[in-house]
């Protein structure tokens, strides 16, 4: 499938598919579903990165597993609008994602998701270090997926 607009995803998905939000970081990937209305986020799980190839796998299992039909990848854009390093290789990680999955993909601005997620988890949650490092990656997939279910 391809990078398209989110709009168009949810046209052209299948009824009653979710859409799978990830928070890509270089060790783990955060992951959150949305509920087949398209309205409410959820956070998921973490998988630890190791090669491409296992960690497609893991999702491949995911996505059928939890009927999804469509992506929503944060893009770790600079605070000043420009695309760096980060933005590159979250766009490599799309593209060979998308060779082996065939669903749609979507790119969501993600600057400063983690950020927020953490001061929730911090100030209202007032969650303990360790217990936010093991939940962090998925809130904030979940927190990235939940702007762009808002968007729509």
């Amino acid at each position: 499938m391809a990078v398209m607009n989110l709009a168009k995803i949810v046209k052209t998905r299948k009824p009653a598919s979710r859409l799978m939000g990830l928070d890509l970081g270089s060790k783990t990937i955060g992951l959150a579903l949305s509920d087949v209305s398209l309205l409410i986020a959820s956070p998921l799980k973490t998988i630890k990165r190791t090669k491409f190839t296992k960690d497609a796998e893991i999702l491949e299992a995911l996505v059928e597993k939890h009927e999804v039909g469509g992506f929503v990848l944060g893009l770790p854009i600079n605070m000043d609008g420009s695309e760096g390093p980060r933005c590159q290789s979250t766009r490599q990680f799309a593209m060979n994602l998308l060779e082996r999955i065939d669903i749609p993909l979507a790119f969501w601005d993600e600057r400063l998701s983690t950020v927020a997620v953490e001061r929730i988890l911090i100030d209202e949650i007032d969650m303990t270090r360790k217990r936010r490092v093991e939940v962090i990656d998925k809130a904030a997939a979940s927190y990235i997926l939940q702007g762009a279910l808002d968007s729509l």
